[in-house]
């Protein structure tokens, strides 16, 4: 469904990414671990049209998108909720979720992914009436996540995605990822609790200094001493 190739991208003079490749199959959930700075947050902004490249090419479902704009990428299928959320903070939960249905304001079921989200984060339909800044930070991030279900996403990328969210609902926002995946969404997945991330994930890459250090079955980046020593802390 993803193919990357060769990407790097740079800010000013430095690159932050360099000659990345990876791949996510239809229905897989993909995990991209790595330190702070190893570029897994600009690696995802780069496939989302956020970010341009500096070489190399992104193709999704068939199509090169790396030089498209980030409204025509999600237009395709692909839906990215960045690590600061990006919600309207002053508009109703109500209104951010409708937001996120605006490339189907002319179909007659603009709002019927609503029933999906409500069964994942019932929360979202308790507080419809509120204002996103009004919601904790769980709340937050499951808001965000179900403004981007709400765009009917092939595939869809979370940056850090129980950053800021209380331990109780960590869990939640896992199990609602393997959810999402099980209704046939993929996922490209970055995640600072690399043992609950690859714990759920078909596949892992791991990014040192922008680079791919090493890929392949999760279990296998999970049981690996160097790794566990380096991002687990065991």
């Amino acid at each position: 469904m993803l193919e990357v190739t060769d990407l790097t991208t740079a800010y000013g003079g430095l690159t932050a990414i360099s000659g990345v490749s990876l791949s996510v199959s239809r229905n897989e959930i993909v995990a991209v671990a790595g330190a702070n700075g190893a570029g897994k947050s600009t690696l995802l902004k780069t496939i989302a049209g956020l970010e341009r490249a500096r070489s190399g090419s992104v193709n999704f479902a068939g199509a090169d998108i790396g030089h498209l704009h980030a409204h025509l990428i999600t237009a395709k299928g692909l839906a990215y909720v960045p690590e600061n959320k990006r919600l309207f903070p002053r508009l109703t939960v109500r209104d951010n979720l409708r937001l996120g249905s605006y490339l189907h304001r002319k179909s007659g079921d603009r709002e019927a992914p609503l029933e999906f989200v409500f069964k994942l984060f019932p929360r979202m339909q308790e507080r419809l009436a509120q204002r996103a800044e009004t919601l904790s930070g769980g709340e937050q991030q499951m808001l965000a996540i179900s403004r981007a279900l709400m765009t009917r996403p092939a595939l869809l990328m979370l940056d850090e995605p129980s950053q800021g969210i209380m331990p109780k609902l960590v869990d939640e926002i896992f199990d609602a990822i393997k959810r999402i995946r099980d209704t046939g969404v993929t996922i490209l997945l970055v995640e600072q609790r690399l043992s609950e991330s690859l714990e759920i994930s078909d596949r892992a890459y791991v990014l040192q200094t922008g680079r791919v250090l090493m890929n392949g079955a999760a279990a296998d980046i999970r049981d690996n001493p160097e790794i566990r020593r380096a991002y687990l802390g065991m």
